[in-house]
C-alpha cells in the first residue's frame, strides 16, 4: 500500500475526532477573534493567541445523552460543581436544555489541569457550543455544514416499483416523489409490468459525516415494456412537465390512494355480487384494497359537503368539484385534521385514512365519482388528463437546456444500468 493510501485510510478511520477538533479549534479562533476586538485587545496578542490555539491539543470525549447526561459527564471529566452549573446554565441560553432527545450528541473537552476548554452539542443539523475564553464562558450556535450532490439511479420493475426501486437503494421520500411526478399520468399499481424501465436525477443533501438531509427529485423516466413508450418528468420552477413542456398536473390523479402497493379489488360494474348481502347489485365505483391507516387523497381541487357516517360507507367523504364533478371516499377508519362540511382541499391533500367501516369485508376505500350526478367509471374517463399549462414562453429556452442535461443524465444511467457486462458478450460471441 503507497504512503497516500495509508494516509488516507488513516484519516478515514479518525475522521470524526479530527473533524470535531478541527471545530473546536476553528470555533475557538472565531470566538478569541470576536472577544478581542470587543475588549480591543492588541494585534500581536491577538495573532499569538490564535497562534497557541492551533499548536493546543484538545482531547475531546463524545457521549449521546442517553448515555450520559451532560452534567454526568462534565462532573466526570474533573470539574468542580459550581463550573459545572455555570457551563450548563450557559448552554441553556442558546438552547432548550429540558427537550434534549436521547440520540442527541456532545462532545467535552478538558486540558490536562482540568479547565474547561469547550461543550459542543449536536442536535438535528444545528451545534450548540459553550466555550472557555480567558476565564469567560461564551455560548454560541451554528449550522452543521449541507454538502450538495447529483446522483442518479435505474433499473428494471420485478413484482412492483416501489420494492424494485427499494432495492436498488433509493430512499421511500425519493421513491414516492417519483411516482408523484406521473401522479396524473400513471397508476404505478395497475400501469407497471415486470420489466418496465425506470431511472431517476435527484439532488442530494448531505452532511461531513454523510448522514443525509434530504433528496430533490429533478427528473424522471418511466418505460412500458408493452408500449414501449417512454414517459419523462422533469422538474422546473416548483412543477413537473414533459418533454413538450406540458406541465404533468392534470385536474384529476390518477389515484386517490398515493403509491402504497395497493391494489384494485373490485371495479365499476352494475352487476358485482356483494360480498356480505350476496346479492348482485350495482357497484358504480372502484375499490382500492389497501393496509388499514393508508392516507387517502382529493384526487382535485374542490369543498367537501359532506363528512360522517353514511349507512353502509361507514365513514365517509363527499366532495364537490370545478366542472360538476363530484367524488366520495366510503369505509373510512377516519378523517383527516380539518376535513369538515364546507372545508376547501387542494388536490393530492389527505382527506382521510383506509378502515373497514360500514357493510365492508377487509380494510379498502370505496371510490366513485359523479359528472352531473351521473356515476361514471374512473378508470375509462377520457378527459381526466387534460394539462393545466406549458412552460412560458420567456422561461422555454432555460427549460429546453435543463432538459437536455437532464435526458443525458438519465440515458447514462439507463446505459449504466441495462449494458451487458463485456465479459458476458465476448464468451457469447465465442
Amino acid at each position: 500500500m503507497s504512503m497516500r493510501k495509508k494516509i488516507l485510510a488513516l484519516l478515514q478511520r479518525h475522521y470524526r475526532r479530527y473533524h470535531d477538533t478541527l471545530f473546536y479549534v476553528l470555533t475557538l479562533c472565531v470566538i478569541v477573534i470576536s472577544t478581542a476586538a470587543a475588549i480591543h485587545v492588541s494585534r500581536a496578542k491577538d495573532a499569538q493567541e490564535r497562534e497557541n490555539m492551533h499548536e493546543r491539543e484538545i482531547p475531546v470525549v463524545e457521549y449521546t445523552v442517553k448515555e450520559k447526561p451532560i452534567y454526568v459527564a462534565l462532573q466526570e471529566s474533573g470539574l468542580d460543581n459550581q463550573t459545572v452549573a455555570q457551563i450548563v446554565s450557559k448552554l441553556g441560553t442558546v438552547v432548550d436544555t429540558r427537550k434534549l432527545q436521547k440520540q442527541d450528541t456532545y462532545s467535552v473537552s478538558v486540558d490536562a489541569d482540568k479547565r474547561f476548554i469547550m461543550l459542543l452539542l449536536t442536535q438535528g443539523f444545528k451545534r450548540f457550543y459553550v466555550a472557555n475564553v480567558e476565564g469567560a464562558l461564551v455560548a454560541g450556535v451554528s449550522d452543521v455544514e449541507i454538502k450538495t450532490r447529483v446522483k442518479t439511479a435505474a433499473g428494471k420493475v420485478e413484482g412492483s416499483l416501489f420494492n424494485s426501486m427499494l432495492a436498488k437503494g433509493l430512499q421511500v421520500p425519493l421513491i414516492l416523489d417519483f411516482t408523484d411526478a406521473f401522479s396524473w399520468t400513471m397508476d404505478f399499481n395497475s400501469d407497471t409490468r415486470n420489466g418496465d424501465e425506470y431511472a431517476a436525477l435527484w439532488e442530494e443533501h448531505y452532511t461531513v459525516t454523510g448522514e443525509i438531509t434530504g433528496q430533490d427529485l429533478l427528473a424522471a423516466s418511466y418505460k412500458g415494456i408493452e408500449t414501449g413508450t417512454t414517459t419523462n418528468a422533469f422538474y422546473f420552477e416548483g412543477d413537473f412537465y414533459d418533454e413538450t413542456g406540458k406541465m404533468s398536473r392534470k385536474m384529476f390523479l390518477k389515484s386517490p390512494i398515493s403509491f402504497r402497493n395497493y391494489r384494485i379489488s373490485s371495479r365499476f360494474s352494475y352487476g358485482r355480487m356483494h360480498p356480505i348481502l350476496k346479492k348482485r347489485r350495482p357497484h358504480l365505483g372502484i375499490d382500492y384494497a389497501a393496509p388499514s391507516g393508508t392516507p387517502v387523497q382529493a384526487v382535485a381541487d374542490g369543498t367537501v359537503r359532506y363528512a360522517g357516517k353514511k349507512g353502509g360507507f361507514g365513514n365517509y367523504v363527499e366532495i364537490r368539484h370545478a366542472n360538476s364533478y363530484t367524488t366520495t371516499y366510503g369505509h373510512l377508519k377516519g378523517f383527516a385534521k380539518g376535513i369538515k362540511s364546507g372545508a376547501k382541499v387542494k388536490q393530492g391533500q389527505t382527506i382521510g385514512y383506509v378502515g373497514s367501516t360500514g357493510l365492508s369485508t377487509g380494510p379498502h376505500l370505496d371510490f366513485r365519482i359523479k359528472e352531473k350526478n351521473k356515476f361514471i367509471d374512473f378508470l375509462k374517463m377520457k378527459n381526466r388528463n387534460s394539462a393545466v399549462r406549458d412552460v412560458p414562453k420567456n422561461q422555454r429556452k432555460e427549460f429546453e437546456e435543463l432538459k437536455v442535461l437532464y435526458l443525458k443524465e438519465l440515458d447514462a444511467a439507463k446505459q449504466a444500468a441495462f449494458a451487458k457486462p463485456a465479459a458476458s458478450e465476448e464468451k457469447h460471441e465465442a
